[in-house]
């Protein structure tokens, strides 16, 4: 475990409202899971986990307002759902208070809320954490989304994204392009390793779709034959009964 853990719960226990803490623990539990099921440290799982919503105890004005001091860039999309902006703020403050210095970390917090196109292996852990975590019960599809996670990561990637853009769009809810692109590239990726696992059974086997079809025709001339051959002994039969 990394030392600094207990310090941290130290700190997010005062600035954290209760539900938000517990929340916090969860989605580090649920990291460290991820972690171990796909090979990540699980002690920079757990810290990214444990201080992605670092920022939650602010309001959303007084987020931006502390992103504008600090020179933290502010889209306008952003303005406009300004609460996907803890993320970038906590990123801020895993930096500067909790004294974080691993990238890697930073960028899983920074990119919690909305995801975004290329994410690597920690972002999709934090990612898919904050949704599956044990103690969150309002989101869609939680039971098939938590098993999903421990068989394919990129899947489930995937299914949360299209989830939460068909949750914003019924709701009316401004969706941050970055959220948009994401769940594009992430087709994309999902796509792309469906081609090439295809191919690779192919190559092991040694037979391709055209191949397939052409045993379907042979196997339908052959069937063919046999049905009319036995057709025919069974004419001759009859008539020799007759």
């Amino acid at each position: 475990m990394n030392s600094k853990i207990p310090e941290f719960r130290e700190k997010l226990q005062k600035k954290l409202n209760p539900g938000r803490y517990e929340h916090s623990l969860s989605v580090a539990f649920t990291c460290i899971c991820l972690a171990m099921r796909y090979g990540y440290p699980i002690d920079q799982a757990e810290v990214a986990g444990m201080l992605h919503d670092c920022a939650k105890g602010y309001d959303n004005d007084t987020i931006i307002r502390h992103c504008e001091k600090k020179g933290i860039e502010i889209t306008e999309d952003e303005r406009k759902a300004p609460a996907v902006l803890h993320a970038k703020y906590g990123a801020w403050l895993a930096e500067n208070t909790y004294d974080i210095h691993d990238q890697e970390i930073l960028d899983a917090i920074a990119c919690h809320t909305t995801g975004k196109p290329a994410m690597g292996l920690l972002d999709k852990i934090l990612y898919v954490a904050d949704y599956i975590e044990p103690r969150r019960s309002k989101a869609a599809n939680l039971t098939a989304m938590r098993k999903l996670a421990f068989i394919d990561l990129d899947e489930a990637c995937l299914e949360i994204m299209e989830s939460i853009l068909v949750y914003l769009k019924s709701t009316g809810c401004q969706i941050d392009p970055m959220t948009e692109a994401a769940c594009e590239d992430m087709r994309r990726v999902v796509s792309e390793r469906k081609k090439e696992t295809a191919g690779e059974a192919s190559a092991v086997t040694g037979i391709t779709h055209q191949d397939k079809e052409e045993q379907s025709v042979e196997s339908v001339k052959r069937n063919g034959k046999t049905c009319s051959r036995g057709f025919g002994r069974e004419k001759r039969r009859r008539r020799k009964n007759y």
